[in-house]
C-alpha cells in the first residue's frame, strides 16, 4: 500500500509540470545570427562583449488626475495590454500649480521589460506598430544619448495592434528607451540596426 501512494504521488507531480515559456524570436535570431555578425562587424574577439539590449523602458505621462482620472486609468490599462505586464505608477517629484500638479500626484506610468518580454515587444514594435506610424519616413538615427541608449516618442497607442481603436477614449503618447550594454552610440547603432530598427538615412536628417 505504501508503494502505490509513493507511485500515485510522483505522478501528481510530473503531471502538474509547467512547460517552459516559449523563446521569443527574435532573441533566438539575435542569438543566431545577430550576434556573430555583430562580433564581426565590430571586430570584438569576447563573444560576452558583444552589445545587447539590457532592458526597455516605456513610460506615459498622463498629468494631473484632478483634471481628468478616465484619463490616466485609461492609460494605465492601455500600457498593460501592450506590454503585458502591470506599470509602475510615477509620482511627481515637485509641485506645478498651472497644471493643477501637487507634490507626489500621480501623473503618469513606467514599464521596464527585460528578457523574453522585452525581445517580445520589440519585435512588434519594430514588425507592427512602427509601419503603421502615419507619413513615416524613418526613424531618427541620431536619437542616442551618448551613453549606447535610445529613445523614441510614439504620438498615439493606437499604432499597437493589442489596442482596439474604436474603445479608445483619450489619444496618449508615450516615450521608449531602448537601454543597451554598450556605452558607444556607434555600436548601439549597430545593434538596433541589424534588430530591425528602420532608421532613416543619414542624408535624409540634415
Amino acid at each position: 500500500m505504501a508503494e502505490g501512494k509513493r507511485k500515485g504521488g510522483g505522478g501528481g507531480a510530473a503531471g502538474g509540470a509547467k512547460s517552459p515559456a516559449p523563446v521569443a524570436r527574435l532573441l533566438t535570431r539575435y542569438k543566431a545570427e545577430i550576434l556573430p555578425a555583430l562580433q564581426e562587424e565590430l571586430g570584438i574577439t569576447n563573444r560576452l562583449a558583444v552589445p545587447r539590449l539590457e532592458k526597455v523602458v516605456i513610460s506615459m505621462g498622463t498629468g494631473s488626475p484632478q483634471q481628468d482620472k478616465t484619463r490616466s486609468e485609461a492609460a494605465g490599462a492601455d500600457l498593460t495590454k501592450i506590454t503585458g505586464q502591470k506599470p509602475q505608477v510615477r509620482r511627481s517629484k515637485i509641485a506645478v500649480s498651472n497644471f493643477k500638479i501637487r507634490k507626489d500626484m500621480d501623473v503618469g506610468y513606467r514599464v521596464t521589460l527585460r528578457g523574453r518580454r522585452m525581445y517580445e515587444f520589440i519585435d512588434r514594435l519594430i514588425n507592427t506598430a512602427i509601419p503603421r506610424l502615419r507619413d513615416f519616413r524613418g526613424l531618427n538615427p541620431r536619437s542616442f544619448d551618448g551613453r549606447g541608449n535610445y529613445s523614441l516618442g510614439v504620438p498615439d497607442q493606437s499604432i499597437f495592434p493589442e489596442i482596439d481603436i474604436t474603445k479608445i477614449t483619450h489619444t496618449q503618447g508615450m516615450n521608449i528607451t531602448l537601454v543597451t550594454s554598450t556605452k558607444s552610440d556607434a555600436a548601439a547603432r549597430a545593434l538596433l540596426a541589424k534588430l530591425g530598427m528602420p532608421f532613416r538615412r543619414e542624408e535624409q536628417t540634415n
